[in-house]
């Protein structure tokens, strides 16, 4: 049995690491936190032309036909660089919500970057919101797809992340999406955003560890004391064991095994533990820079504290993993 990625799955990873580092990144970002539509259009149009966008959606519907395998490497990578915009709302839910509903005049719009869409379980915070071009809103157990002549109000809310465009919305019409799966879709957004706080994990780590071995004090490194060392050996250790789990979501979610809102809720509660250490091993290890607008490390953190609560928190997924292992309601048995 094959336990790694295949060669071609590595190089498209590679292919979409080599465009975020010639189009995203800080400058880019700031961008989407200040003006604009939250998200960078360039960037987003180049990511329709590689087919990141319709990855998950079938050929027919202008996709690549491929899996969350495939996929969860490239959002790994959406992390590493803090990409701005909905890519796990647009091409890990909405893409291939739409074509599996049959939708597939829209899902090939989605896929080709003419639209955006976003998706959320929760009307009172939408991100993106007022931003994207259709929204997809959980409603009950039922998927609503909305476009903007359907609300009939978009409230702008504070975030800690402000590239997410946070709103709250309303709406009085809007097309039932028919045999759209909201429990599927709800463990595809939470599994995009594990794999992308592991890359934000990453990142966090890597600019760490080289302001460390940059940053003299009593005319050496900080990065030679133990307590540097030990803190970043921490997070780097909980990075590589929440790897795996959120890799082992992926492959549960495109094998359709039963045991993916397990795996999926496992992968977010370590990743999010993970990525949320080595937010606060980076903000000590830089001191008193870190705390700095002017400096680029409140992106990734902020990125980091708003993913963690993104498609529920580390308790949320823990207790979805107890009664999955021990039956329901076992985590509130006396011992």
């Amino acid at each position: 049995m094959e336990f790694a990625f295949g060669e071609d799955q590595l190089a498209f990873r590679d292919a979409v690491r080599g465009l975020f580092a010639d189009i995203a990144g800080p400058a880019s970002l700031r961008a989407a936190w200040q003006e604009g539509p939250g998200y960078d259009p360039e960037l987003w149009a180049a990511l329709a032309e590689m087919g990141v966008l319709g990855l998950l959606a079938p050929e027919e519907a202008g996709g690549l036909g491929l899996t969350e395998l495939d996929l969860v490497l490239v959002l790994e990578e959406s992390g590493r660089a803090a990409v701005a915009g909905p890519l796990v709302e647009h091409a890990a839910v909405a893409v291939p919500l739409l074509a599996g509903a049959g939708m597939v005049g829209v899902a090939r719009q989605a896929a080709a970057g003419d639209v955006v869409v976003t998706f959320s379980d929760r009307p009172d915070r939408v991100g993106w919101g007022g931003e994207a071009d259709l929204l997809l809103v959980g409603d009950g157990s039922a998927v609503r797809l909305l476009s903007p002549g359907d609300l009939t109000v978009v409230h702008p809310l504070d975030s800690v992340d402000r590239s997410r465009r946070d709103a709250a919305v309303g709406w009085s019409a809007g097309r039932l999406v028919d045999g759209a799966d909201l429990g599927l879709a709800l463990d595809r957004a939470a599994l995009g955003a594990a794999a992308q706080l592991c890359g934000l994990a990453a990142h966090l780590v890597e600019v760490t560890v080289s302001y460390a071995t940059t940053r003299h004090q009593f005319g050496v490194p900080i990065g030679s004391y133990q307590a540097v060392k030990h803190q970043l050996a921490d997070a780097l250790i909980a990075l590589e064991h929440a790897r795996p789990a959120v890799y082992r979501a992926a492959y549960a979610t495109a094998r359709e095994l039963p045991t993916r809102s397990r795996d999926v809720s496992m992968a977010k509660a370590m990743a999010g533990d993970a990525a949320g250490g080595a937010a606060r091993v980076a903000l000590q290890c830089h001191g008193a820079i870190g705390y700095t607008w002017e400096y680029d490390l409140h992106l990734w953190m902020k990125r980091v504290w708003a993913l963690q609560l993104a498609w529920g928190d580390a308790a949320h997924h823990r207790a979805r993993v107890a009664d999955a292992v021990l039956g329901p309601r076992a985590a509130q048995r006396p011992v």
